[in-house]
């Protein structure tokens, strides 16, 4: 006779990657599976849902089949009410259709802090950020990039650095060490290369993120360009924290500011130190939470608090899933 004790599933998606997770609601950890992106602003609403589907297929294989008592799935690129709305839909003839279904950040912000009153930023392949407040008060943006007034990210910081560096080659902007730099990501010679390569999809637009390391590295070397950029990402992240603490009054409260994704992962000392800088001029009381699990420790979190588990089982998750690293920017 097959094991009908109910499970819980949690699914974290990323700009690069997606995680997803079985635990018993003792908070065993039972069956893992990883995919690729299922943002839906890279590979599209459908495919997103088709993902997360295979995902769990992969996890239910793995379990027998047993039936659930919660899902929790949380996708970078769900960022406005009618994209929540839009997978919605189109999770609606799959067995988990009725999971809760919402912002990746979410899962880093409980990953960070259990909480009532939070900030969560994440900077990885994209930027974003999301606060909460005991009352059930809510901050969120539309993270669109360039569009709704976001910078950074490992994609723009790549996007900046190959700016820079053509102007650099040109001979309209100042020198700097990224022009030798970046080539080399990709196994090519010269800027130009990397232009054309891009212009011609030879490069996926995608992988313009695989130019932030670089622009690190470049700025502990001493090149002012690159360090412009990283003292830029620094600001924008101090400036998503504290205008969320600001919107939601809770500048006056020692509050937990949730730093979590690649970017901010690699633990760079200027970058955190411009971050702890601004924070302490703009947010003085707030404290500083750096995310070193994967984001999938907060989604399996929520999933089991849906599901009615008790501390015991939280901590069990905990456990097991901390030893599972985000992903870092080296």
């Amino acid at each position: 006779m097959s094991d009908q004790r109910p499970i819980v599933v949690a699914v974290d998606g990323g700009g690069s990657k997606t995680d997803a997770v079985a635990l018993e609601l003792d908070g065993t950890v039972i069956a893992t599976a990883r995919g690729g992106t299922s943002s839906p602003h890279i590979i599209g609403m459908t495919e997103a849902a088709g993902l997360v589907d295979d995902l769990i297929e992969r996890l239910l294989a793995q379990t027998g089949d047993r039936p659930l008592a919660a899902a929790a799935i949380y996708l970078s690129g769900l960022d406005l009410p009618a994209e929540v709305a839009a997978f919605r839909d189109g999770i609606s003839g799959y067995a988990w259709a009725d999971a809760i279904v919402d912002n990746d950040l979410f899962a880093l912000l409980r990953a960070g802090t259990s909480e009532p009153d939070a900030v969560a930023v994440v900077c990885g392949t994209g930027i974003n950020c999301v606060g909460v407040r005991a009352d059930g008060a809510v901050v969120r943006y539309p993270s669109l990039g360039m569009t709704s007034g976001d910078w950074g990210g490992g994609w723009h910081l790549g996007e900046q650095a190959l700016w820079h560096a053509a102007r650099a080659v040109d001979g309209r902007g100042p020198a700097t060490a990224l022009a030798a730099l970046i080539p080399e990501v990709y196994g090519l010679d010269e800027v130009q290369d990397v232009i054309e390569a891009l212009h011609f999809g030879r490069i996926p637009n995608a992988e313009l993120a695989q130019i932030a390391p670089s622009v690190f590295a470049a700025a502990r070397d001493g090149d002012a360009v690159a360090a412009s950029l990283v003292d830029r990402q620094a600001e924008e992240i101090v400036a998503f924290a504290a205008t969320t603490l600001r919107r939601l009054d809770l500048l006056g409260r020692p509050v937990p500011v949730v730093l979590g994704g690649g970017i901010v992962g690699s633990g760079d000392a200027r970058l955190m130190g411009g971050i702890e800088r601004g924070l302490a001029e703009r947010a003085p009381l707030a404290r500083i939470e750096l995310v070193t699990a994967a984001p999938i420790l907060g989604a399996a979190l929520l999933a089991l608090e849906a599901a009615g588990a008790d501390a015991a089982a939280r901590s069990v998750a905990v456990s097991s899933l901390q030893e599972r690293p985000a992903a870092v920017v080296q």
